[in-house]
C-alpha cells in the first residue's frame, strides 16, 4: 500500500514529484482502473500517489485557429459528451464516451486514463486512433510528440516513461465530408467491457470514399488498424456489398483470443459484422447525438473539483477534513480506506452501502462536490477538503426526498440494499433535467443493479417523482 498521498495544484508540481522517485510514484485522476488494482494487491511497487484530479484549468476540451482539438488531461468521458465540439463533429468519440461503463464512472474516469491504462479492451482508444490523434507527454526534460498509433507497444504496455504524463491528446477537427462512427459489442447494454468494438472515419468526395480508417479493440493485443480493409475502401462507391467486403478483411487481419467474455471465433465473426455496420451507419449520418446527455451533474456548469491552494501531502498520520452532509469531520485513520469505507465505518453513516466493491452496482453512490461517483473508488485522501452528500442528507431532517416517497408509493423498494443508490442518482437525474424521457431514466440508472427484481417499478417511481416537479 502507498505510504503518501499528494494532491497537486499544477502539471509542474506532479512532474517534479515524479522526476524524484519515478519508479515508485503513480499518477491517478479519476483512479477508475488504478483503485482496483492496487486493493487486489497490485503495484505493490508504488510508495506515492501523485492525484492531479484537482488541478485547475486542464479539463478542457478546445479548438484551435489550425482546427486541432486539444483534450486536456483531466476531461472525463462525460466532460466529453458534453462538449459542444465533440458532440458537433466527432460521433466516434461522443460513441465511445457514451458507452463506457456508467454515469458515475465517467464522471471520474479519463480520456487520457483510457489511454494510459492501454488495455486493448478500451473503448476510446480505437475512436482515438481512427482521429489519428497525436498525445503530448511531458516530463521535467521538457515536452515530447507521439503519434497514438505508435503509444501502444502490447497488452496494458505502452512507451510513456515512468516520469512523464500525458498532458495533452490533439487531432485534427473531421471536416464535413469526413464521416465517423463507433459500435461496441458487449454483454449487456452498460457497464460492459468490450467483446469487440470498431471506430471508422471515411472521407467522402464525389460520391467516393476518398480515404478510410478503421480501428478494432479486443481483437489483438493492441488496438489497430485494418489497412487492408481501408486501402480497399479507397476510391469505392458506397454499397453495403463493398462494407461487407471491408469487414471481412478487418476480420481477417484481427487476432482474438478467447476469455471469459467470447471465443476468439465469435469476436473474429463479430469484427466483419460490426465493421460493415459502423461504416453503413457513418454513411447514414444515422448517429444519435444527444445535445443533453445525462451526466448526473445536477445544476453543475461542470465537474471541476474546488481549488485546493498549495500542493499538499496526506500519509498514514494526517487527518482527513472532510464535510458530509453539511456537516464538518476531522478523520484520523482512514488514510488507507476508500471513501465508503470512511463514511460507513468513520462517519457512521451506513446509508451508503458497498454491493460489489468495484463500480459494478452503484449501491454506493454518494456525491462529491455535486457530482454523482461511486464512494468504493475514490481512496479516501481524495476527499480531504471536499464536500460529500449520501442518502442521509439528501433531503430536510423531518421529511423525506420526493424520489423516496415515490419509492414507497410504486413498491420500488424490495430487499431495499440497493434502494440508496438507486435514489441518489435518480434524485440528481431531476435536478439535472426536466421532462425527462424514459431513456433518459435508463440512462441515469445504468450504473445501480438491483438483484431482487426487475426495474419497472423503479423506473415508474421515478417518472412519478419527475411528474410532482414539473
Amino acid at each position: 500500500m502507498y505510504e503518501k498521498y499528494c494532491v497537486v495544484k499544477s502539471i509542474g508540481d506532479a512532474i517534479e514529484l515524479l522526476a524524484k522517485n519515478p519508479g515508485t510514484s503513480k499518477i491517478i485522476s479519476g483512479g477508475t482502473d488504478l483503485v482496483l488494482e492496487i486493493e487486489r494487491g497490485g503495484h505493490k511497487e508504488i510508495k506515492q500517489i501523485i492525484d492531479i484530479s484537482r488541478i485547475p484549468n486542464i479539463d478542457r476540451i478546445f479548438l484551435d485557429e489550425k482546427n486541432i482539438v486539444h483534450i486536456g488531461p483531466l476531461v472525463t468521458h462525460n466532460g466529453c459528451l458534453r462538449s459542444e465540439i465533440i458532440q458537433r463533429s466527432v460521433n466516434c468519440l461522443y460513441e465511445a464516451c457514451e458507452q463506457v461503463g456508467s454515469p458515475q464512472i465517467r464522471n471520474r474516469g479519463t480520456i487520457v486514463g483510457n489511454l494510459v491504462t492501454a488495455s486493448p479492451a478500451n473503448d476510446t482508444i480505437s475512436a482515438l486512433l481512427v482521429l489519428d490523434a497525436s498525445l503530448e507527454l511531458v516530463s521535467v526534460k521538457g515536452k515530447r510528440y507521439v503519434q497514438i498509433k505508435d503509444f501502444f507497444i502490447g497488452p496494458r504496455k505502452t512507451v510513456l516513461g515512468q516520469d512523464e504524463i500525458i498532458s495533452e491528446i490533439q487531432f485534427i477537427l473531421p471536416k464535413n465530408n469526413e464521416k465517423t462512427c463507433f459500435l461496441k459489442d458487449g454483454l449487456r447494454n452498460a457497464q460492459a467491457i468490450s467483446i469487440v468494438n470498431a471506430s471508422v472515419s471515411m472521407v467522402m468526395e464525389n460520391n467516393k470514399i476518398a480515404s478510410a480508417r478503421i480501428a478494432m479493440g479486443s481483437v489483438g493485443p493492441v488496438v489497430f488498424r485494418a489497412i487492408d480493409a481501408e486501402n480497399f475502401l479507397t476510391g469505392k462507391v458506397p454499397s453495403e456489398e463493398v462494407f461487407q467486403k471491408a469487414g471481412e478483411l478487418a476480420a481477417n487481419s484481427s487476432k482474438p483470443i478467447d476469455d471469459i467474455r467470447a471465443t476468439g471465433s465469435y469476436r473474429k465473426q463479430m469484427v466483419a459484422v460490426h465493421v460493415k455496420r459502423a461504416l453503413r451507419k457513418a454513411f447514414d449520418q444515422t448517429g444519435d447525438i444527444n445535445l443533453k446527455p445525462v451526466v448526473l451533474w445536477g445544476k453543475e456548469e461542470s465537474a471541476n473539483a474546488p481549488l485546493i491552494g498549495n500542493t499538499f501531502e496526506l500519509s498514514t498520520q494526517s487527518i482527513i477534513e472532510i464535510k458530509i452532509n453539511g456537516k464538518d469531520y476531522q478523520i484520523k485513520g482512514a488514510f488507507e480506506k476508500n471513501l465508503m469505507d470512511l463514511i460507513r465505518e468513520n462517519a457512521l453513516l451506513t446509508g451508503t452501502k458497498e454491493g460489489c466493491g468495484e463500480g459494478e452496482c452503484g449501491a454506493c453512490t454518494v456525491y462529491m462536490d455535486g457530482i454523482a461517483v461511486l464512494a468504493c473508488l475514490i481512496p479516501a485522501p481524495r476527499a480531504h477538503r471536499s464536500s460529500i452528500t449520501t442518502i442521509e442528507g439528501i433531503s430536510g431532517k423531518d421529511e423525506i426526498h420526493p424520489v423516496q416517497q415515490a419509492f414507497i408509493e410504486e413498491g420500488a423498494v424490495q430487499c431495499g440494499y440497493c434502494t440508496p443508490g438507486f435514489v441518489m442518482s435518480a434524485a440528481k437525474l431531476l435536478e439535472e433535467k426536466d421532462n425527462l424521457s424514459k431513456s433518459d431514466i435508463e440512462t441515469a440508472i445504468s450504473g445501480n443493479l438491483c438483484r431482487c427484481t426487475g426495474y419497472y417499478k423503479i423506473v415508474k417511481a421515478i417518472e412519478k417523482a419527475a411528474e410532482r416537479a414539473e
